[in-house]
C-alpha cells in the first residue's frame, strides 16, 4: 500500500491564484494591482472614494469636466465594513455598512462643494438590482439577516418579478432637478447614456442597437410619464418577462422551493416554460403580483408582444453576445 500525504500550499502560493485587483487604461493589458482577500474587500470603499476625490480634484485643477462612476461595495455581499465603522450599527455588518456608505456619499457630496462645482453636477444614487433576500440572508454578517426589503413588491436578486429589479434612485441636479419630488415614470439604468449625452449635446453611436432612451424632460419635471413604455427582463440569456406600461407579462413560471427559512427564490430559484399562454399582472393595483388577469385584459397581450417582436427584430442584425451560464454547456466545435 502507497500512502499519499498532501502539503498545504504556502499563503503566497494561494493569494496568487486567487481573486485580484487589476487596472488597465484605454488600450492597455490589464495590470495586477493585489491579491482582493478579504481585508482588502473590507477597504475598498475607502480606496475608491480617494481615488474618486482625487480625481475630481485633478480635473478641476486642469478646468475638465468629468465623469466617474463610483460602484460602492456597501450593501452587496458579503458586507465587510472596515474598522472604522465595525460594530457601529446594531445589526452586523449589514448595518455597519450602510453607516459607512453613507459616510462615503457624503465625502463625495462635500469634495463637490469643496470645488465649487456642486451646483454644476448631476449625482445619480442607485442601486442596480433589488435585495438579495433569502438566497444569502446571513451570507457574511455573522449571522443576523443581511437580505433587505423589497417593499410592497414581490420578489428579489435573480427574478424578473417587480421586486426584483424595481429600485430607487435618487437624482440630485440644482437649478434644474426639483427638489422633494417624486416620479413614478417607467426609468431604467439603460436610459442614463442617452439622457446624460443629450444633456452634454453628445453624439450617440449609430453602429448598434441602443436600448436606453433619452429621459431628460423626466429629470426636468416635464413629463409625468417619461418616454419609455416597456421593458424586457431576461434570466441569461433568456427573454423571460416584459413590462408594458403597468403590466407585468412572464413568459415563464419563477418556482421558489420549500418553505420559511429554506424557501430559495432569486437565484436559486427554478424557471419553467409556461404552456402556451403568458401570465398577466397589474402592477398598478396588485404591486405583489398576486392576482392573474390575463383572462379579464386580453387585449394587452398584442401590444405588450409588439415590443418583443421589435426587440426580436433588432437581434437579427445585430446578435446578442452570449450571457455567462455555468449551469448550460455545450460541446465545442472541431
Amino acid at each position: 500500500m502507497e500512502l499519499t500525504r498532501s502539503v498545504a500550499a504556502p499563503p503566497e502560493a494561494l493569494l496568487a491564484h486567487g481573486p485580484q485587483i487589476v487596472e488597465a487604461t484605454i488600450g492597455g493589458a490589464l495590470r495586477t494591482v493585489k491579491p482582493f482577500t478579504p481585508e482588502v474587500r473590507a477597504n475598498i470603499d475607502n480606496e475608491l472614494v480617494d481615488k474618486s476625490i482625487n480625481f475630481m480634484r485633478r480635473q478641476k485643477a486642469a478646468a475638465k469636466p468629468f465623469f466617474i462612476y463610483l460602484p460602492f461595495s456597501m450593501g452587496h455581499v458579503p458586507n465587510l465594513p472596515s474598522a472604522q465603522f465595525k460594530g457601529k450599527s446594531r445589526i452586523g455588518n449589514y448595518g455597519d455598512k450602510m453607516m459607512e456608505g453613507d459616510y462615503h456619499v457624503g465625502q463625495i457630496l462635500d469634495t463637490l462643494k469643496e470645488l465649487a462645482v456642486d451646483d454644476n453636477t448631476i449625482v445619480v444614487f442607485a442601486s442596480d438590482n433589488a435585495p438579495y433576500g433569502q438566497a444569502a440572508r446571513e451570507f457574511g454578517n455573522n449571522g443576523t439577516p443581511d437580505m433587505g426589503n423589497s417593499g410592497p413588491f414581490r420578489g428579489e436578486l435573480g427574478e424578473v418579478t417587480e421586486g426584483a429589479i424595481r429600485i430607487a434612485a435618487l437624482i440630485r441636479w440644482p437649478g434644474k432637478v426639483k427638489p422633494n419630488t417624486t416620479s413614478y415614470a417607467m426609468f431604467s439604468i439603460m436610459d442614463f447614456l442617452p439622457t446624460f449625452a443629450h444633456i452634454v449635446d453628445g453624439t450617440m453611436p449609430t453602429d448598434r442597437p441602443i436600448d436606453g432612451v433619452d429621459q431628460t424632460d423626466v429629470l426636468l419635471g416635464d413629463s409625468a410619464t417619461g418616454h419609455r413604455e416597456s421593458l424586457l427582463s431576461f434570466i441569461g440569456g433568456d427573454l423571460v418577462a416584459a413590462r408594458w406600461k403597468q403590466w407585468r407579462i412572464y413568459f415563464t413560471d419563477i418556482h421558489p422551493t420549500g418553505s420559511g427559512p429554506q424557501r430559495e427564490p432569486g437565484i436559486f430559484s427554478a424557471s419553467v416554460p409556461m404552456a402556451g399562454y403568458p401570465k398577466f399582472y397589474n402592477i398598478e393595483m396588485d404591486p405583489h403580483e398576486d392576482l392573474v388577469v390575463g383572462g379579464l385584459f386580453g387585449w394587452v397581450s398584442e401590444p405588450a408582444l409588439k415590443t418583443v417582436e421589435e426587440y426580436l427584430e433588432t437581434v437579427k442584425k445585430y446578435p446578442n453576445p452570449p450571457a455567462p451560464n455555468i449551469t448550460q454547456f455545450r460541446a465545442g466545435g472541431g
